[in-house]
């Protein structure tokens, strides 16, 4: 991290704030444009200063999160995830119904205790029914499991890097700090508005650049010598015009959300280094934490 360390001030590290600005636009850049593409990006936050605003940004964007618990292999080993995110909703199911009322008391309550450690785990992953294009992390130190399976995958990682952290494990950085609330609250946000952009960007796409892109990424396959994953078929118009609704419908949610957030009266987010053009009060805590880097 000693390159993005301005100077330092009574045994605390100075960020360039320079460098911090170019790399969150450039990480803007790339989250937008793979949400565009049809990417998700899955949210990942389990320290207390980052959980609510991990869930509130994620769900404003509908897009997967972990703001509780890390589970280990969660990336490397989806398919066995998948099988206890049918189970939580087959749990869901069960206990809104007229079932549940006619169980003996006793499995009620255990259906009920294994409905909500499944939920508190995996609540908020339980519409992601494949990995995701790219992961936003908060504090890569904590969430070293999450960064490794990422890396393993090749799944890029967009995270803010404090100065306890290796930036070498991240293929988007952005130098800042992860331990204050409204810090993490601030960029958490603009990498929400830059997956509302992407939805946007994408309900907005025509049948014909769906195809253009189709046949640039077939063209780029093919000059790549690796062997991947086989081709994917081509998308037909129904598909197409399928996605774009369903873009369109994440990109309203997102701009709804954004507009009934003013309304819960709070403090301001502090004037930082944010690129995006339509600034908005968070509803975070006032009281940062200290940290390691300032």
């Amino acid at each position: 991290m000693e390159r993005f360390i301005l100077t330092e001030r009574n045994g605390i590290y100075i960020i360039d704030i320079q460098q911090t600005i170019a790399m969150l636009e450039s990480s803007y850049h790339f989250v937008r444009d793979t949400v565009a593409k049809g990417g998700s990006v899955l949210f990942v936050g389990t320290k207390k200063q980052a959980q609510e605003a991990i869930e509130t940004q994620a769900q404003r964007v509908t897009m997967p999160y972990v703001n509780y618990r890390w589970l280990g292999g969660m990336l490397t080993n989806f398919e066995t995830i998948k099988t206890r995110l049918a189970r939580l909703a087959e749990l869901e199911e069960l206990i809104g119904s007229e079932t549940m009322e006619r169980l003996p008391k006793k499995e009620g309550l255990q259906l009920q205790r294994e409905y909500d450690k499944l939920n508190q785990n995996l609540g908020g992953i339980r519409g992601m029914t494949r990995l995701p294009s790219a992961v936003w992390i908060v504090d890569t130190v904590k969430e070293h499991i999450a960064v490794r399976e990422a890396n393993r995958l090749g799944i890029p990682v967009v995270a803010v890097v404090d100065t306890n952290c290796d930036p070498d494990d991240v293929q988007y950085v952005i130098p800042g700090n992860d331990d204050a609330i409204r810090s993490g609250a601030l960029l958490t946000k603009l990498i929400a508005d830059a997956v509302a952009e992407g939805h946007q960007a994408r309900a907005a796409r025509s049948p014909d650049d769906v195809v253009a892109e189709q046949a640039a990424a077939a063209a780029a396959a093919a000059t790549t010598p690796s062997a991947a994953e086989p081709e994917a078929e081509p998308l037909a118009e129904w598909e197409i015009a399928l996605q774009q609704q369903e873009a369109a419908a994440a990109a309203a949610q997102a701009s709804g959300s954004e507009e009934e957030r003013p309304r819960q009266g709070a403090p301001s987010e502090e004037a930082g280094t944010q690129p995006q053009p339509a600034p908005a009060p968070a509803a975070d805590e006032d009281q940062p934490e200290e940290g390691s880097g300032a």
